[in-house]
């Protein structure tokens, strides 16, 4: 799910320096998950499709099974498995939802502006729910080191509930403010009249002719990304302090072994920590470079730049699944049962143990 920068070879007049809605930074035309310029061979279009069909081919049935999984086991059934199947859904809708209008806006259809709005918007929700999940997992993962002996009084499963629709709602909220009027409209209205064109404009669906690049970096990402993901670092590293901390005192926990209680919150936060790096990681390089288009509309920067951002963001959904797989073992132990049992039809043997058995602790 992204929303980037795309060099085009040839401008349209509505864009075009000196026409009605132009200016400098129609030297870029942003594109909501869209692939190589128009021009380009084929050959390159058909390869930019098929990475983009292999990203969804991982992603939804990796996260498919992620929630899977926390539906059979009830080992997984705690606040933090639940923000992570939050995470899941908005990875599988990425997959399901962002990259088909990805490949469809490659193709580059021509449509009503509100009706380009409406595809616009979808990435913005789906972007804004993983980072707040990530979050509402940070600050999960920091309650049950701070306060371990309270954590399942103050963290509820209806308080975890309410936290996700939270963070659904406000997403949406944050998400859809284009459609709320913050958008292109008065400029896409402008060209179009200029033309002799009158009822609602019809365009070709691009991300920037829709969606204000001052909403994309002032409010979406200076506001919305960049400030919970420097709190979402400071949340981890207090957690790997208070965990270090209580090793070393050797504080009594709720599971009566403090070595072994703080020890698997330790692993479990160091793979939570390398999910949010992973975001991270996929996500700055293209607000990065939205930053640039808007601040230095003559920076030139390479295409094969911004193709790398293009997959980053896309192929971030598919990365979750195996970290889980490959860094927490509940996990994986429940990834190889759901394949034997329903896909091998060779049952785990008793000596892997009743996962509805095992402790939320474990």
């Amino acid at each position: 799910m992204s929303c980037r920068a795309v060099p085009r070879a040839q401008p349209s007049p509505a864009t075009r320096p000196g026409a009605p809605g132009g200016g400098t930074r129609s030297r870029e035309v942003w594109a909501l998950a869209v692939g190589p310029p128009a021009g380009q061979r084929s050959a390159f279009q058909a390869a930019y499709i098929s990475i983009e069909v292999l990203i969804a081919l991982v992603s939804v049935p990796g996260n498919v099974l992620v929630i899977w999984a926390v539906k059979v086991n009830q080992a997984l059934r705690d606040a933090t498995f639940c923000f992570i199947v939050s995470l899941a859904v908005a990875d599988v809708a990425v997959g399901a939802l962002v990259i088909p209008l990805a490949i469809l806006i490659n193709i580059g259809p021509q449509t009503y502006f509100h009706t380009c709005l409406m595809v616009a918007c979808p990435v913005l929700i789906l972007t804004q729910s993983s980072i707040l999940a990530l979050l509402a997992i940070a600050v999960d993962r920091y309650l049950r080191v701070k306060i371990p002996l309270r954590y399942k009084t103050v963290v509820t499963p209806r308080r975890a509930a309410v936290a996700i629709a939270g963070c659904w709602i406000l997403s949406f909220v944050v998400g859809l403010t284009p459609m709320f009027g913050w958008n292109n409209l008065s400029e896409v209205e402008r060209a179009w009249a200029a033309n002799g064109s009158v009822g609602e404009p019809e365009i070709k669906c691009e991300f920037e002719k829709v969606i204000s690049m001052e909403y994309m970096v002032y409010f979406n990402f200076f506001v919305w990304v960049l400030p919970p993901l420097l709190l979402m670092v400071l949340i981890y590293l207090e957690v790997f302090y208070l965990i270090r901390k209580q090793l070393n005192k050797k504080v009594s926990a709720s599971s009566g072994d403090p070595q072994k209680y703080y020890g698997k919150e330790l692993k479990i936060a160091k793979s939570l920590a390398l999910i949010l790096f992973l975001f991270a990681l996929s996500w700055l390089p293209l607000h990065i470079l939205n930053c640039i288009t808007l601040f230095c509309p003559s920076c030139h920067k390479p295409s094969i730049l911004i193709y790398i951002a293009i997959f980053l963001t896309h192929g971030n959904s598919a990365m979750n699944p195996i970290v889980y797989a490959f860094r927490i073992q509940k996990f994986r132990v429940t990834f190889l049962k759901i394949w034997n049992d329903h896909f091998r039809c060779q049952p785990a043997p008793p000596g892997d143990g009743d996962l509805a058995e095992e402790r939320p602790d474990d």
